[in-house]
């Protein structure tokens, strides 16, 4: 398919005028392709910009003499491409292209030296001699007005025939040696070595990334960070402040570990003689019965084999004894009468077996009578103190440690405590502490302790009546009869001796009131068999006074 052009034999793209032809008409046969760059003497003939060849004809060696002039214009071979079809507007890519156009110097203006061309491949060929004709300014002709080629007008310069639209300036393919050939003819490839050296390389960047990596992670970055910190010497501490009574008491404080045929428990106890005597409370050790274990624990981490040595449960106070241990410290005991409320207190323990455990606190009450045990039915272990109230924290383990005060004496066993859901009960239960612990005087510990090292029995002192526990009125009620239907006031007693009777109502004990029979048997138990008391009584709806010397009696 033609596509609506001519089909006359097409000009090859290169074709060139030949040799000794003086005009050009349209061919009748492609031009061969020899003829495609003309031979360097042959003149150059003036066309047509619409015949123009598309490659600049070579440059001449040197000015020549005016050649002779051409006796007619040479004829485009199409007509004008009226679609102007690009690059360049004129005869389409059938035809030769036309040279691009330069305008013509003004009449007397230098012209600038000639273009030294390439030949396609980058390579700079020879500059061409200036022209040595002039043209007309460009005033001579008239505007819109195709070029006429004159009919004595030289060939155009080179420097505008020298221009090659398609090729671009650069350098020869070849510039510098390649590669060493192998024995097969074939170059040697380079990317085996550089393969392997870029392999090397990373190994040797990862061994030392990884190495530098580990180091940071360990040291914490490439360099160390020390942090400022004060260099005076921590020193000791003041004797009264609770470091230094810690300090001082806990050497002598222990753990006591009780185990049974049925139960077990952890308490606390504290040395009294280089002879190896613990005293704790009377619950701790209940569970071992008369065949169980108990280990204590030294504050240093030693241990050894204990035995009891006596118990009491009304006092809920009982003395343990180890033996071949020596260097034990004793702690030393103070006098609980001469506390006061508000005086800073330490209590030492194991509360929920963490041994060494120091809380602090003050003395919050005096004189507060507190029952605890109960769990036989029949009464025979229940407890009566006049105890010491702490806000010093006592939990389940701190039962039989020591409360001292800011000389690291003992004033106090620590043994109970107010749970915010069961009311008072022994601290050997599971509720946690809420401020409110109790400790057995350490005066009425004395005695006991050393009741229980002389005799393994502790003495009570007793008024020789029984109360009616279930008078709800203020003070206590002497019962009308005793156990067995026998007289509330046994005959010849202390209270038989003062003039007790039954039904009497006893509502104050050495001036201090008494509001239930609990709180009685606590102040009486508070005093030492022999001492004398001043009781203040209501009978008859009348009050009376008198003195009573206090019995004693063994057990609860």
């Amino acid at each position: 398919m033609d596509d609506g052009k001519t089909t006359e034999p097409k000009a090859k793209w290169w074709s060139r005028p030949t040799p000794g032809r003086s005009t050009r008409t349209a061919p009748q046969e492609p031009s061969p392709v020899e003829d495609a760059m003309p031979p360097a003497d042959a003149p150059a003939v003036s066309e047509s910009p619409q015949d123009a060849p598309h490659e600049p004809p070579a440059p001449e060696p040197a000015p020549a003499e005016p050649p002779a002039p051409a006796p007619q214009a040479a004829q485009p071979l199409h007509e004008p491409d009226q679609y102007s079809t690009p690059p360049y507007g004129g005869p389409g890519p059938w035809a030769p292209a036309p040279p691009v156009q330069r305008p013509t110097p003004a009449h007397g203006t230098p012209v600038p030296p000639p273009y030294a061309g390439t030949n396609g491949s980058g390579m700079t060929l020879p500059p061409a001699p200036a022209p040595a004709f002039q043209t007309p300014p460009p005033q001579a002709q008239a505007p819109h007005q195709q070029p006429h080629p004159q009919p004595h007008a030289q060939p155009p310069s080179p420097q505008w025939l020298q221009y090659d639209p398609w090729g671009a300036p650069r350098q020869p393919l070849i510039t510098q040696p390649g590669p060493p050939l192998g024995p097969d003819g074939r170059r040697k490839s380079r990317r085996g070595p550089l393969l392997v050296g870029a392999l090397l390389l990373a190994l040797v960047a990862g061994g030392i990334g990884g190495g530098i990596g580990a180091y940071i992670e360990r040291n914490g970055g490439l360099t160390a960070v020390e942090l400022p910190q004060d260099e005076r010497n921590g020193g000791g501490r003041a004797p009264d402040s609770v470091a230094g009574i810690a300090a001082s008491a806990l050497p002598s404080v222990v753990t006591l570990h009780v185990s049974g045929t049925t139960e077990s428990g952890t308490g606390t106890g504290f040395v009294l003689d280089d002879r190896g005597h613990i005293l704790t409370n009377n619950h701790v050790v209940a569970p071992a019965g008369s065949s169980g274990d108990i280990t204590v624990t030294f504050s240093g981490g030693e241990t050894a084999s204990a035995e009891i040595v006596g118990t009491d449960s009304g006092y809920d106070l009982a003395v343990v004894k180890v033996s071949g241990v020596s260097g034990l410290k004793p702690l030393p005991l103070g006098n609980s009468d001469n506390v006061q409320v508000g005086d800073p207190v330490v209590a030492i323990g194991a509360p929920f077996d963490l041994s060494n455990t120091v809380t602090s606190g003050i003395i919050s009450a005096k004189d507060r009578p507190i029952t605890a045990g109960g769990e036989k039915g029949d009464g025979s272990d229940i407890s009566y103190v006049d105890a010491l109230q702490t806000d010093a924290p006592i939990n389940p383990g701190n039962s039989g440690g020591p409360l001292v005060d800011t000389d690291a004496h003992v004033i106090g066993i620590n043994s109970a405590i107010r749970a915010a859901d069961s009311g008072s009960t022994t601290e050997g239960g599971q509720a946690g502490s809420i401020g409110l612990g109790f400790a057995i005087p350490i005066n009425q510990g004395k005695r006991v302790a050393e009741e229980l090292i002389n005799t393994g029995k502790a003495t009570h002192p007793v008024i020789g009546v029984s109360l009616d526990m279930k008078y709800t009125g203020d003070g206590a009620k002497v019962g009308a009869e005793g156990a067995d239907g026998k007289s509330s006031v046994t005959e010849g007693g202390p209270g038989a001796k003062a003039g007790i009777r039954p039904g009497d109502v006893i509502t104050e004990v050495d001036g201090r009131q008494v509001h239930s029979g609990e709180e009685l048997i606590v102040k009486i138990r508070s005093h030492r068999p022999g001492d004398r008391l001043e009781l203040t009584l209501t009978r008859g709806g009348k009050d009376l006074s008198m003195t009573l010397t206090l019995g004693s009696a063994t057990g609860t």
